[in-house]
């Protein structure tokens, strides 16, 4: 039992009230109640077991998946729980399913581009889960090219109908979850045809099943896409194919929020502008950064975890080895992941305060910060999905041997998480998409109109392009005006080099298409600087709690050195700071790895994971990994019989071929 003992151990040393961070990171004390309650009712609850998801066949998998569901909405309709409340319970049951579509997808779509009758029609069986919806929007041609979808909806004045059809095969929807086996409607996106006229991609309800005997309806083709990478991960999600024959649905089953379809059959812009339909995007992409802190915090806790069980070499005379914790090369790897973990949380939080302040705005037809936030959640999806995909493999390789175990939770965990770099756009194309925000922000310098929000640096454009940094020791660098101004001179130097650069094309797309990597260079500067910025932001707030402000301190500061070492090629090559600067930089870095490595336990333990949602043996909160590990090995249907099948049929003959050819 000496992981047990070793990481008690560990607790004793935290520098900090554990229990007043828990609050810190999970956003209140009501919110951390309701966090804790679930997760334990969850985590208490044989039907959602887990641990042996990764022997079950794709058939046995996804009808399980299918059991849970049951099981978690027959729950949270028999507590009677809040929207809140089964939210978290679907989360803590940790599996993807057709539910997160309905509930994280179609239902948003319909709340944002619906008419109030369509809202009055659709919501109450959506609630009740009367109807299940997925959002069907990907094709087998056409992802991140919204525009290039090739589905249609033509319009027939005779029958007030639209004729859904999938001309080609490259129009067959694929990718949708839920489609595949589970949903009986869903939010189709397809080209509006009037008379002949394209009037462009807009949103459709379409009912796919018979609510009777679940066949599709006429017309309507459906079906599952296949195996995806890992062995149970993404595999519990029915994705789909679809394709449509010519598929007729009532004129009112057009989302008409923005734009309507007369029964004389004109189109109509209603008073509501288009951007209006970015509100979606924009709730759904902030939930993606959201997910991303969990994500990674939970690979995290895993990776911390298991360090400080693990000892390997330093022994000296047959003495205790030395943990894997205190080698510099782990703390280099761990704790960067650990303060990332942080800082997306909370760049998480200010994104969902964006949401809602859009969304009011919105309401009052103010559409003047739906640019900037559409920049800052597509820019912080790409940013923070990427490095938690890149984080939670390294978590995995910093677990060594043991981490390639599906018993280490790691390899699922990742094969769950990595389709978050591709769905609800490609973190390429996104980045893209915020250079073209930058661009046109640089180049509305000079015409009087002030940036404002998280481009509001970009005022100083003057000063940033001129500033030197006035680092001369190594703790000059835990200056947060230090940190940022070296961090916005990045961005904004990057940004107008990218802007001078264009000017040399006569054409200026050729010359973004030319310029492209350069570009999400840019942007990823500016989100880095949006994540460093927001979380120097929350270290001004009261947090309450012994140590805990010092703790968020050596974080944030891990965070913005680390970006610094690992980006040191841009502030070198913009001039932002000196070779004698970095070094003092990497030189405090360590510093803070050591000033982390006393609380690093405590720091995950803060995550108020149970050993049930973080599924792993090397993760558990007691450290008793190597028992653990053991028994589970004997678990694998492998072993269910000593001698295994295929012996007498394929090795017997073989290894009798052998002693007979031995005699000769």
């Amino acid at each position: 039992m000496e992981g047990v003992d070793h990481l008690a151990s560990e607790r004793s040393r935290a520098q900090f009230d554990v229990e007043e961070m828990k609050v810190v990171w999970a956003g209140s004390r009501h919110a951390l109640e309701v966090s804790d309650r679930i997760s334990r009712l969850v985590a208490s609850d044989p039907a959602f077991r887990k641990d042996n998801r990764t022997s079950l066949s794709r058939k046995e998998l996804f009808k399980n998946t299918l059991r849970k569901t049951a099981h978690a909405w027959k729950r949270i309709t028999e507590l009677r729980l809040s929207e809140e409340e089964a939210s978290r319970l679907r989360f803590y049951v940790d599996e993807p399913a057709f539910t997160d579509l309905h509930w994280g997808m179609f239902i948003p779509a319909i709340k944002g581009q619906g008419t109030e009758e369509q809202l009055q029609k659709w919501l109450p069986l959506a609630y009740k889960m009367q109807i299940i919806g997925c959002y069907a929007q990907t094709e087998l041609g056409h992802g991140s090219n919204v525009q290039g979808l090739e589905t249609t909806a033509t319009f027939d004045p005779q029958t007030d109908e639209f004729i859904i059809h999938s001309p080609t095969l490259t129009s067959s929807k694929w990718w949708p979850g839920g489609l595949g086996k589970v949903s009986t409607h869903a939010v189709i996106y397809a080209r509006l045809i009037i008379d002949g006229k394209d009037y462009g991609v807009n949103g459709f309800i379409v009912q796919l099943r018979s609510m009777d005997d679940h066949l599709p309806l006429p017309g309507i083709t459906v079906g599952d896409i296949g195996m995806k990478f890992g062995s149970g991960a993404y595999n519990t999600m029915d994705n789909g194919v679809l394709r449509f024959d010519h598929v007729r649905i009532p004129r009112d089953q057009m989302l008409m929020r923005v734009s309507q379809v007369t029964r004389e059959g004109k189109f109509v812009q209603s008073n509501v502008p288009r951007q209006l339909v970015y509100g979606t995007m924009v709730y759904v992409r902030q939930t993606i950064v959201a997910d991303a802190s969990c994500a990674l915090s939970r690979a995290v806790c895993i990776a911390t975890r298991y360090s400080a069980v693990r000892r390997q070499f330093g022994s000296q005379n047959g003495g205790v080895e030395t943990q894997v914790i205190d080698y510099k090369t782990q703390q280099s790897r761990l704790f960067p992941l650990l303060a990332s973990a942080y800082a997306f949380r909370f760049v998480g939080e200010w994104l969902k305060w964006l949401y809602t302040d859009v969304t009011q705005r919105l309401q009052a037809n103010d559409f003047s910060t739906l640019p900037e936030a559409h920049a800052c959640t597509a820019g912080l999806k790409s940013l923070t999905t990427s490095a938690t995909a890149d984080g939670i493999e390294e978590c995995r390789k910093l677990c060594g041997g043991h981490g390639y175990l599906c018993s280490s939770g790691l390899p699922e965990l990742f094969a769950v998480y990595v389709p978050a770099c591709t769905y609800e756009g490609d973190n390429i194309v996104l980045l893209l998409q915020v250079a073209r925000f930058l661009m046109k922000t640089v180049s509305q310098l000079g015409s009087g109109k002030k940036p404002v929000g998280t481009t509001a640096y970009m005022g100083r454009v003057d000063q940033l392009m001129q500033c030197h940094c006035a680092v001369q020791r190594a703790e000059d660098w835990l200056k947060p005006s230090v940190i940022l101004e070296a961090f916005e001179a990045r961005s904004a130097r990057m940004s107008v080099a990218c802007a001078q650069n264009l000017t040399n094309f006569a054409n200026p797309e050729e010359g973004f298409l030319e310029l492209s990597a350069d570009l999400t260079e840019a942007a990823v500067a500016h989100c880095q600087l949006i994540v460093v910025s927001k979380f120097i932001e929350k270290l001004k707030q009261d947090i309450p709690g012994k140590g805990v402000k010092e703790q968020l301190e050596i974080l944030c500061n891990i965070y913005a050195l680390f970006l610094l070492h690992k980006h040191l090629g841009d502030f070198l090559k913009t001039g932002c700071i000196s070779p004698k600067q970095a070094s003092l930089a990497n030189d405090q870095l360590r510093s803070l790895y050591s000033q982390a490595r006393p609380n690093a336990i405590a720091l995950v333990d803060a995550f108020d994971y149970t050993d049930h949602f973080l599924g792993s043996v090397l993760g558990r909160y007691d450290g008793n990994v190597y028992p653990k590990l053991y028994e589970e090995a004997w678990k694998d249907p492998l072993n269910d019989s000593v001698v295994p099948d295929g012996y007498q049929e394929y090795i017997r003959p073989m290894l009798k071929q052998q002693l007979r050819n031995a005699r000769l």
